[in-house]
């Protein structure tokens, strides 16, 4: 069952990020899950956050949203050379 609130989770967050970045027409579903899943490791690394284990909070789901948001602009800068 943890599984599968990663990927939900995860997809969620990846699409939003993907709209604040403007780079929603560009990614499927699958790279949304993967943007929002990596977003999340990489602000509980920057961040200390909770992690989806111990539940989900709004603290968290920001902090992974955060962290997906920074993710894809660290990817637009080497593929469009400036972050939107």
């Amino acid at each position: 069952m943890g599984i599968i609130i990663w990927l939900i989770v995860g997809g969620v967050v990846g699409w939003l990020a993907s709209l604040i970045m403007r780079r929603d027409a560009q990614q499927g579903i699958i790279l949304n899950v993967v943007v929002g899943i990596v977003g999340a490791m990489l602000a509980g690394f920057l961040f200390s956050g909770g992690s989806i284990g111990d539940g989900i909070t709004i603290r968290s789901f920001l902090l992974s949203l955060l962290g997906a948001v920074i993710l894809l602009a660290i990817v637009n800068l080497f593929t469009r050379k400036k972050v939107r």
